[in-house]
């Protein structure tokens, strides 16, 4: 008897592994578990222990709201982390790693947002969102926020960018940096005057700061650009001492590109960090600099190596960095030698997100397209699978199997993509497709679990999914990516073409009479282009926020790097560019049925590129519909509204591809 097949409503209810903290002594692990509140339309994050030999699995936290970013003191009796109701400010708390009452480290007015330990366990360095200058930030932030002082207008006024950035309006808050000790006490800005964010936003995290080994100063990064930040990725290390008493010390001059991820050796010695090479690309490879501290010349250790490094961590010993880093398709673990900057493959198949070397051991997260997120260690290169999070949850549940196949794509070049079967497959049956091309356009949709485009959605509602890495994706070589600027609609609309070729030979069970194409930001604007030049595979389109015209969108978006790289200049300078492959040009085309969605809140790609596609469609008569979300921005995260897109998504495809006649 067949399983019941996965579905949007199996996604929403399952277990979300977040970050996790190893205790000194490797006994146990305390994990970040967000699960969906009925009802609610939000994600709540509770702490749970599990031991090393993964058993005793139990839940610390009990109140409702966040519970996250956890971490040991130096001699693990202490668990200190991030508490939040949702009615309350979020701050520090601690307890013990055994459970209990957490009780308040800090007592900011306001939100706190991140925060790292010092070695010696003595001090604590937070962010907040803060007005800078002038004395007591934190009060005085918190006595302006939600007032408009004298004024009876709520107008603002605006000298420069960014007007606003990813979702919120820019109001003059900038994400600050305090200190304070464990035990209470005032918390001093270590950055005070300057008009910069640490860490960055809109994603920058804990990883952007930390103490000095002596625990005497911060090094932290920021993009100091004045005038010129919503056109600059020059984010730089500085240093800052704990009792604000000079101002901070720019470390990477040189570099007009992104310097970050600081992170001391254990013994102090030395600083690693992850760096760019050419400003204005964010997708740039970002090598791995190691430098003798305090004063020592930085050393390029994996220039040698032809990928980008997302995250390093020291090895206990400090003569591995452990990275992560996207590779063909996949997201894995690296060991890299300090010595000579050799490079090991640690974790090959699926996605590892979060790492936590230990001794001889490391702990990481794992998750692949057939497996949601686990904690896994790994030990003389033998491999242990610690938790089973969603075992029962999808024990009953039929998913669907997936296969990576090569083609040659562009030029005869070899491009990778993946097939996923239906749910419940049946050998000899055909499947109506589900075609899914995914953004960035610096980006990788691969061997991974993904809460907001899982391929495992469509395999439940009958669907063969078909997704192609085309030229621009990450994790095949810089060259690979920077084969898509200037040419957005050219050599990844071949590969798309030719990689659905490709899979149509390979797999027959795919049936290319029902065939159905999705994406959403670069993936979007993919989808508006092929309406108008490559239309005749489709039976429906979806186009989830993507641009419309290319030329307008810039003027539109915040952050101005992005199309200037991408582009060569700027739509004067180099107007061609924007008009390549621009989809307004081939609205006359336009006849597939489109599902058009868009977020109020995305400022990335505005709602009114979703609106415009919404109006070409209905004008010219094509079969259409529009979903828009008031409380979502460039990606639709709450449960309830995820639930909403998809229902309406699959809806839309069964009603044009006949799926589930």
């Amino acid at each position: 008897m067949d399983s019941r097949p996965y579905s949007i409503h199996d996604q929403v209810a399952l277990r979300r592994l977040g970050n996790f903290a190893v205790a000194p002594d490797g006994s146990r692990a305390i994990l970040c578990i967000a699960t969906a509140v009925r009802g609610k339309n939000r994600l709540d994050t509770h702490l749970w222990s599990v031991k090393a030999d993964g058993s005793g699995l139990r839940r610390l936290t009990r109140s409702a709201g966040s519970h996250n970013q956890p971490v040991f003191s130096p001699n693990g009796r202490t668990l200190y982390f991030l508490s939040g109701r949702p009615s309350g400010n979020r701050q520090v708390v601690r307890m013990s790693p055994d459970g209990g009452a957490p009780e308040p480290v800090t007592s900011s007015p306001i939100d706190v947002e991140s925060f790292v330990l010092s070695r010696d366990g003595i001090r604590i360095a937070f962010s907040a969102m803060v007005f800078p200058g002038g004395p007591d930030t934190l009060t005085a932030t918190a006595a302006r926020n939600g007032t408009k002082g004298d004024k009876p207008s709520g107008g603002q006024i605006h000298d420069r960018l960014f007007v606003r950035h990813w979702d919120e309006w820019k109001t003059g808050r900038r994400r600050h940096i305090f200190v304070q000790a464990v035990t209470g006490g005032p918390s001093v800005d270590v950055m005070p005057a300057m008009e910069a964010d640490a860490p960055s936003k809109p994603f920058g995290g804990r990883e952007e700061y930390t103490f000095t080994p002596d625990g005497t100063a911060i090094v932290f990064t920021a993009r100091d650009a004045g005038r010129e930040e919503a056109w600059s990725t020059d984010l730089d290390l500085f240093m800052a001492p704990i009792d604000g008493s000079a101002p901070p010390r720019k470390l990477t001059t040189d570099n007009r590109a992104t310097d970050t991820a600081p992170t001391f050796s254990p013994d102090g010695k030395s600083l690693a960090y992850l760096a760019a090479d050419r400003p204005m690309n964010e997708a740039d490879k970002q090598t791995v600099i190691v430098r003798d501290w305090p004063d020592g010349t930085p050393r390029r250790l994996t220039d040698h190596w032809d990928r980008s490094v997302e995250t390093i961590d020291w090895s206990q010993d400090g003569r591995t960095l452990y990275a992560t880093a996207e590779d063909l398709g996949q997201r894995g673990l690296f060991a890299i030698s300090l010595a000579d900057g050799s490079v090991t493959r640690v974790v090959g198949e699926g996605r590892v997100e979060h790492v936590a070397p230990l001794g001889e051991s490391v702990f990481y997260s794992l998750d692949t397209m057939t497996r949601p997120a686990d904690l896994y260690v790994v030990t003389g290169g033998a491999h242990r699978q610690l938790t089973h999070l969603n075992a029962g949850r999808l024990k009953a549940v039929a998913l669907g199997e997936g296969e990576q196949f090569s083609f040659a794509g562009w030029n005869g070049e070899t491009v990778f993509g993946h097939v996923l079967k239906p749910a419940n497959f049946v050998p000899g049956r055909k499947y109506p497709i589900a075609f899914i091309v995914h953004g960035g356009p610096e980006g990788s949709m691969g061997n991974d679990w993904h809460y907001r485009w899982n391929p495992q959605v469509y395999a439940g509602a009958g669907y063969a999914v078909v997704f192609i890495d085309f030229h621009g994706s990450t994790g095949y070589g810089r060259a690979f990516t920077d084969s898509i600027r200037d040419d957005f609609g050219g050599k990844p609309l071949e590969d798309l073409q030719k990689g659905y070729a490709a899979a149509l030979e390979r797999y027959p069970f795919l049936d290319a009479t029902r065939a159905a194409a999705l994406g959403a930001s670069y993936g979007g604007y993919m989808i508006n282009l092929m309406a108008g030049v490559w239309n005749e595979p489709w039976k429906a389109l979806v186009s989830h926020d993507g641009n419309l015209d290319e030329r307008f969108a810039y003027f539109a978006t915040e952050e101005l790097w992005f199309p200037e790289w991408e582009h060569h200049g700027t739509p004067w300078d180099n107007p061609a560019s924007y008009a390549k492959h621009n989809p307004i040009d081939h609205v006359d085309r336009w006849r597939v049925p489109m599902l058009v969605i868009h977020g109020a809140l995305d400022y990335r790609v505005t709602d009114v590129e979703g609106l415009a596609v919404f109006t070409a469609l209905q004008r010219r008569g094509v079969p259409s519909r529009l979903l828009y979300f008031h409380d979502e921005n460039h990606w639709v995260t709450k449960p309830e509204n995820s639930v909403l897109w998809h229902e309406t998504v699959l809806e839309w495809l069964a009603r044009w591809t006949g799926a589930g006649d």
